[in-house]
């Protein structure tokens, strides 16, 4: 399902997805985006996303409270970084 989703004055598309015991969220900015852990970090590598990584995420409450985890080379280029909020990677996809 698609939403549209707001967070901190931001806009956001948000998708998710009940695949089994959790769901498959996703937040796209304009340049990139934050996914749970079901995304393969190895194949947005691959295919050249920007892209960051959060986990034991069931909610986009609980998703936009997450610290990242890992992401792509794209993203570090960004300035995205492991322990970075969500809110800051968001806002370097954003701009």
């Amino acid at each position: 399902m698609e939403e549209k989703l707001t967070f901190e004055g931001r806009q956001y598309i948000g998708l998710s997805f009940n695949l089994g015991n959790v769901p498959l969220l996703i937040v796209k900015a304009k340049r990139g985006y934050v996914a749970c852990s079901y995304i393969s970090k190895e194949a947005a590598e691959k295919f050249g996303d920007v892209a960051a990584f959060v986990s034991g995420v069931k909610t986009f409450e609980d998703f936009f409270k997450a610290k990242i985890k890992s992401f792509t080379t794209w993203a570090d280029d960004l300035g995205i970084r492991e322990g970075m909020s969500v809110k800051k990677a968001l806002e370097l996809m954003d701009q």
